[in-house]
């Protein structure tokens, strides 16, 4: 009999990997709606006319906005779809000034003339405002096994419950703990979710709150932030989602041994969570991957009220 074929996430559960603090750090996202394929690069490999993948990514990454492409669960785009145009949807995860816009391109093209400096800086892309969220799963098989395998399940659930605001999604990061869900704009990561779990995550982000033991964090923090505020969460069982604002941090040491100090305010008053982030033991972190890299870890060493940086 042959051996089970290597998983990253199930060696991730395994070692006891905490998601929280482990959210890719973006403040804003591009979203391009293409049915596929999309390869193991997504916007390199999409098959895009013209080299507009790659001239897309460099405008992205010129602004720093992190360009994604999306579909609708368990479907193919066909002709009649094609001449309603393709969806685009851009998001500014500034907390307290969150920005989700949407529209729809004839041609991929029209997205190069979108001002994506202003939607990083919290203004507006120039594609019209779009009321509510997303809920983009990420199930690019061809990146990593886990996700297709975990997330479409995932995606398949949500698209039931949430037809409209469900899109399945290409390599958000974080493949050894799919299925993965980046909800937008507030640009939380949800991680390790079944389908139960992910349709708890969406019903909680409804009415205003936060589903904690599945959060990786808030992606426009730094990740020991994100770990901080998770613990701080857990620590005054508050799951509102703007109950607790971060303020300020404070950092030292090499960023082997890091200490973040990180202010937050909640209902006026502030909080500090003092983090340790280390280096754990070297593993394989993605199913494709051929060399082991170290797995960082945040230890949440004290969470005390008042200002303590």
């Amino acid at each position: 009999m042959s051996a089970a074929p290597f998983r990253c996430s199930v060696a991730s559960a395994g070692r006891g990997e905490e998601p929280a603090g482990t959210a890719s750090t973006v403040r804003a996202f591009l979203l391009l709606e293409h049915a596929g394929p999309w390869g193991v690069d997504a916007l390199r490999d999409a098959r895009l006319p013209d080299g507009l993948g790659p001239r897309i990514a460099a405008a992205a990454a010129a602004a720093r906005v992190r360009p994604l492409l999306v579909r609708r669960p368990g479907r193919t785009r066909d002709a009649s779809e094609g001449s309603r145009g393709l969806r685009v949807l851009a998001a500014s995860c500034l907390p307290g000034g969150t920005r989700l816009e949407s529209g729809t391109v004839q041609d991929l093209h029209e997205v190069l003339d979108l001002d994506l400096a202003s939607l990083r800086a919290g203004g507006s892309s120039g594609l019209a405002p779009h009321e509510g969220t997303v809920l983009a799963v990420c199930t690019h098989g061809r990146h990593d096994a886990c996700c297709a395998e975990l997330g479409r399940p995932v995606a398949a659930a949500l698209a039931a419950a949430h037809p409209e605001e469900t899109w399945e999604v290409s390599h958000i990061g974080g493949d050894r703990y799919a299925g993965n869900l980046l909800l937008l704009p507030d640009g939380l990561y949800y991680g390790r979710l079944d389908p139960g779990a992910a349709l708890e995550v969406a019903d909680a982000s409804a009415r205003g709150h936060l589903e904690l033991d599945h959060l990786r964090g808030r992606t426009a923090y730094p990740m020991p932030v994100q770990a901080a505020e998770v613990a701080l969460r857990r620590e005054l069982a508050e799951t509102r989602r703007d109950a607790v604002r971060w303020r300020d941090r404070s950092v030292e040491g090499p960023a082997t041994n890091l200490v973040t100090r990180a202010v937050f305010d909640v209902a006026g008053e502030a909080w500090t969570v003092r983090v340790r982030t280390t280096s754990g033991p070297p593993a394989l972190l993605t199913c494709r991957a051929s060399r082991e890299n170290p797995t960082p870890r945040h230890e949440v060493e004290a969470v005390t009220r008042g200002d303590h940086r």
